[in-house]
């Protein structure tokens, strides 16, 4: 990239999504401005600035992504004292990767358009793994010229960016993405469990069902994590049950029935209780291992 090509861009949230996301486009020469909560991870401590706060972040940056776990932490971010909004002048733009509240999503752009400033939410699906390899799926809601303002810049993030319809409509996709997902590992979940218990070898079992109709990106990946015992998360129980839960508000606020979400929402539940809240999601199936009294696998070590 040519120093006339570089952009000023802010990212606040260096976590476990935002690291790697933020990474990219510092890899791509961007001048970035970071904030995050905790320490700075490298290597944005050496080849970022770090700013003391979000609104600092939001003087000197154009464009600013935020990357944070839950709706009332992007409030925060955007509103709260040291706040992105205080720091913003006109002709700047927020880019909301988080997944959170689309009525509230909604109710943040018009505060923030209202400052003559640009908003898109761009919400994004694939995990740790997306991160890292810059092909995540990027589900966007705003007006198309801030959009194609934005769009190379999540080019550097993702591979299939969608500018869904209008602002909150990308926190509505990203919703019923978490609902297909958590389905999903819920199938898995309970096909692994019965054929293990039935004493079948699950592996084989999963090998067999890949190169079938059933086959699908879920048994790949994690119905591997559910046979190999490995939990470690890329993303968490707990942040799922947040997307859920918003599914479930949607659901009654819109009038519909959304009774295998609901099912799927209580073994994670059900999962945290027993203390795995902080596992990967495809540990859903602990819970379903729990009253099966019969694990897909025995636990590693």
């Amino acid at each position: 990239m040519t120093q006339t090509n570089a952009q000023k861009i802010g990212f606040i949230g260096l976590g476990i999504m935002g690291a790697p996301m933020a990474g990219h486009l510092l890899d791509a020469g961007h001048e970035l401005f970071v904030n995050t909560h905790g320490d700075v991870p490298q290597p944005f401590a050496s080849r970022a600035k770090v700013c003391v706060s979000a609104t600092e972040v939001a003087r000197q940056a154009d464009i600013v992504f935020i990357m944070v776990p839950d709706t009332p932490d992007v409030e925060k971010v955007l509103f709260g004292e040291g706040g992105v909004a205080a720091g913003l002048s006109k002709g700047k733009v927020v880019v909301d990767c988080s997944s959170i509240d689309p009525i509230a999503t909604k109710d943040f752009a018009q505060r923030i358009i209202g400052l003559g400033c640009g908003y898109i939410d761009a919400p994004v699906s694939g995990g740790e793994v997306g991160a890292k390899a810059a092909s995540l799926t990027i589900m966007c809601g705003g007006d198309e010229g801030t959009f194609g303002r934005v769009r190379p810049l999540l080019e550097k993030m993702g591979k299939n960016i969608t500018l869904v319809g209008n602002v909150g409509d990308g926190q509505v996709c990203k919703v019923a993405n978490q609902i297909i997902v958590a389905l999903n590992i819920a199938a898995v979940g309970e096909a692994l469990v019965f054929a293990s218990k039935a004493g079948a070898d699950p592996a084989k079992v999963r090998q067999a069902l890949m190169g079938g109709f059933a086959s699908s990106r879920i048994l790949e990946v994690h119905g591997e994590r559910m046979i190999k015992r490995t939990f470690a998360p890329g993303f968490r129980i707990a942040l799922h049950q947040k997307d859920l839960n918003l599914a479930l508000q949607g659901a009654r606020a819109l009038g519909v029935a959304l009774p295998q979400t609901a099912s799927a929402a209580q073994l994670m539940n059900a999962c945290s209780a027993l203390g795995y809240g902080q596992e990967d999601h495809s540990a859903l199936v602990r819970a379903l291992e729990a009253m099966a009294q019969h694990p897909v696998a025995p636990d590693a070590g």
